[in-house]
């Protein structure tokens, strides 16, 4: 063992890991768990009309092809979490494959996603939690501002108080949320071969032809578009230290979600295109005023005075995410509290509920501030940075492709698997993202993207390249404290250092939740 002195928050040779409630969840929890923390209904709600603006019947086979790099870095993740069962996640590994400086950037990729969404999600939500009431109110009115900061602080309890409890709430929300897509699509084929839709539109085998697009530029906005509603998958492997069999069953939800994530897209565009069409009037998809919402725009011609189900499942959507999304966030910070690259506080784990008591509630407590202070600056500002999350998920996730290639680099040759699972896919991933971060910083660059301007140049990217450097700064500030010299200096965490995770997988400490 490494003794890094009096002030050293945790042995990394300690049996129980880093005392998370190891085997809470089985592949069907950290399944449900990963598909939540996507959002699914929101995200397409939010994303589909965009989509079909930018490539219109092409807009499945768009789904598909967004899917691919994401596919591409869950077999990374899969490969990592198969040595390095960490809930750090990308933070631990990169720091392993590159060093302290790659991996704590690392870590504040998905710390920064994590509490920008937090925001959107929380808005959301309390939008669509006074519009089943029939009322409307400006994003930054007091109404919205204080539910949305009711939702943040309750979900933020949900995930202090357990993670099985939160399993347990997330299997109704989620299942809630695919018995409503599973009514919109046996809906909308219903009117459609019963010949009352509004645009009855045949299903064409070209919206899955991959050649069959016209337009470049629509083409890549439309998969960098696509590409960001699969975020969230991740969240199964930062509950690695708090999953049954932590080496293999994370990694085999991440995939298992992907795959129903890409299933439920494609099924649910395919039906909504069949039933609206893509007439750029009334209910089309093709209608700019749709765009932001097209539930709304089609749930009274589909469900008639049963339009609201659809209201109800965009909230429950937005309200589960939120729960999710704060997971990863304090998992990440946890495990940097833990090898020293922030804080002792942060490595706190609550002795009763077996989670990350501090990290939770700071990640909560400043998604909150970051969600008012933005709201009483500018709402548009808070529009730019949702719009800019895209750079930060792009940067974090093509750091874990390159770090799993880089890692796994002296085995390669091991055998043709290796070569492929532990090299080319993430690498190509990786590679992909890497242009999807470039190509959306350019965009974001111009001045009629987003809401603002600023410093001369779009809003959007001020905001997006902002949040990163902001991480600059604060890592070079810790840096400055001695209590970091053992991560900077690589001692607390290099590739070396054994993996802190429970020793006897059969012998779990349940959280006060558990015992199913």
């Amino acid at each position: 063992m490494t003794d890094f002195g009096s002030t050293t928050p945790v042995h990394i040779d300690r049996s129980d890991g880093k005392g998370l409630a190891a085997g809470t969840l089985g592949l069907w929890g950290s399944t449900v768990i990963g598909l939540a923390s996507t959002a699914p209904v929101y995200s397409l709600v939010a994303t589909l009309g965009f989509v079909v603006l930018a490539v219109g019947a092409q807009a499945p086979i768009a789904f598909v092809i967004a899917f691919i790099p994401m596919l591409f870095i869950a077999f990374a993740y899969r490969e990592l979490n198969n040595e390095i069962p960490d809930c750090g996640t990308t933070f631990t590994w990169a720091t392993k494959a590159f060093g302290p400086w790659v991996g704590w950037m690392g870590g504040w990729g998905v710390a920064a996603a994590g509490m920008i969404v937090l925001a959107n999600l929380a808005q959301i939500a309390s939008i669509y939690f006074w519009s089943i009431f029939g009322l409307e109110f400006a994003n930054n009115d007091w109404r919205v501002v204080l539910v949305a900061v009711a939702f943040i602080a309750t979900m933020t309890w949900v995930s202090w108080r357990g993670v099985e409890i939160g399993e347990r709430i997330q299997n109704v929300l989620l299942a809630a949320q695919y018995i409503a897509l599973g009514i919109f699509v046996v809906a909308a084929l219903w009117h459609y071969f019963d010949g009352t839709a509004p645009d009855p539109t045949p299903f064409d085998g070209n919206w899955l032809n991959p050649f069959a697009f016209t337009d470049f530029h629509g083409f890549v906005e439309a998969a960098l578009l696509a590409l960001f509603i699969y975020w969230g998958w991740d969240t199964c492997l930062a509950l690695t230290e708090e999953t049954k069999d932590p080496k293999r069953t994370p990694g085999r939800a991440a995939l298992l979600t992907t795959v129903i994530l890409l299933v439920t897209y494609v099924s649910v565009t395919i039906a909504a295109m069949m039933y609206a069409g893509l007439g750029e009037t009334g209910t089309g998809l093709g209608n700019p005023d749709n765009a932001d919402d097209f539930f709304l725009a089609i749930r009274d011609g589909l469900l008639g005075p049963w339009g609201w189900l659809l209201v109800v499942a965009v909230l429950i959507s937005a309200v589960s995410s939120t729960q999710t999304t704060i997971l990863p966030t304090a998992r990440g910070t946890l495990a940097m509290g833990v090898y020293r690259a922030l804080p002792a506080k942060f490595k706190i784990v609550h002795p009763v509920y077996k989670t990350p008591s501090f990290s939770t509630i700071a990640g909560g407590t400043i998604a909150v501030a970051y969600y008012v202070g933005m709201t009483l600056i500018s709402d548009n500002i808070l529009q730019d940075s949702i719009l800019s999350l895209g750079l930060a998920i792009a940067f974090y996730y093509a750091i874990t492709g390159y770090a799993c290639a880089w890692y796994y680099r002296g085995v390669l040759r091991r055998s043709a698997r290796d070569l492929w699972f532990k090299g080319i896919f993430p690498v190509l991933g990786a590679v992909m993202l890497t242009y999807a971060f470039i190509q959306s910083a350019i965009d974001m660059y111009d001045v009629d993207y987003g809401y603002t301007v600023l410093l001369g140049i779009g809003g959007t990217f001020v905001v997006g390249i902002g949040a990163l450097l902001v991480g600059v700064v604060l890592m070079f500030v810790w840096y400055l404290f001695p209590r970091s010299k053992p991560f900077f200096d690589g001692r607390s965490l290099n590739r070396d250092t054994p993996v802190m995770v429970p020793e006897e997988p059969g012998d779990f400490v349940r959280s006060v939740d558990g015992g199913v």
